[in-house]
């Protein structure tokens, strides 16, 4: 049976002792390292000092994570001038409920699912769309950060007869894969508008405005490739 390093070492000092004399070596093991036990002893609270350590480095980086998420996100999708008047679109995202929403309920009685909510803050000439329904008007609540329910979603709006005349801004919230869109008028006018996501998140939208008495003829949305992915003439 082979010997450990530790048992080799005591057998030396023993040895040295026996012969009447005491080295330095030997004084030094018998002070540090005795025998296995306080060998073990001493690998065991190095090994605890190692764990505790490592605790404390993922806790810290824990706390600094959490510093680091915001509870509320706001990205800017698009601005400018329609009409003569500032327009702007913005995503505004809370990893929790706010204080003072109430989830909608649903046709059976339950309330919607959603741990978080996600607003669409659109202004034409500093008056906020919607701004009657109240601070949580064109919110909806969603799970996480990555819920796929508002992906696909498109919407004319306005501040005048709910979005078919007057200044108005299309709003998409896309799939994935879609890079951008482009609005087609019937002056022939296009309006090309990028996606833009929130950080943190996978929630997205392009925003582009469209102006009074303009009429739309088609809007289609491509990909990083320009390949066309939807092509839609439903709107006004």
């Amino acid at each position: 049976m082979a010997l450990s390093s530790a048992r080799k070492a005591a057998m030396a000092a023993v040895a040295v002792a026996a012969l009447g004399g005491v080295s330095f070596f030997g004084a030094s093991a018998s002070e540090a390292a005795p025998g296995p036990a306080a060998h073990t002893a001493s690998a065991s609270a190095s090994a605890s000092a190692s764990a505790s350590a490592s605790a404390s480095a993922v806790a810290k980086r824990s706390v600094s994570a959490h510093r680091q998420a915001p509870p509320v996100v706001t990205r800017v999708i698009g601005k400018g001038r329609v009409d003569g008047h500032r327009w702007s679109v913005a995503l505004e995202f809370h990893r929790t409920l706010p204080k003072g929403y109430t989830l909608p309920t649903l046709p059976d009685g339950a309330s919607a699912p959603g741990t978080s909510l996600l607003c669409q803050r659109m202004y034409i000439g500093g008056v906020r769309i919607d701004h009657q329904g109240g601070p949580w008007s064109d919110c909806q609540p969603v799970t996480g950060t990555n819920d796929p329910a508002p992906a696909g979603e498109m919407g004319l709006w306005g501040l005048h007869d709910k979005g078919l005349d007057g200044s108005r801004l299309m709003v998409a919230n896309p799939e994935p894969d879609v890079a951008y869109g482009v609005i087609t008028l019937a002056d022939g006018h296009r309006v090309k508008a990028d996606t833009v996501t929130v950080p943190g998140t996978t929630y997205r939208a392009w925003a582009a405005p469209i102006p009074d008495g303009q009429t739309i003829t088609a809007v289609d949305q491509y990909d990083n490739h320009h390949n066309q992915l939807t092509h839609d003439t439903n709107w006004r």
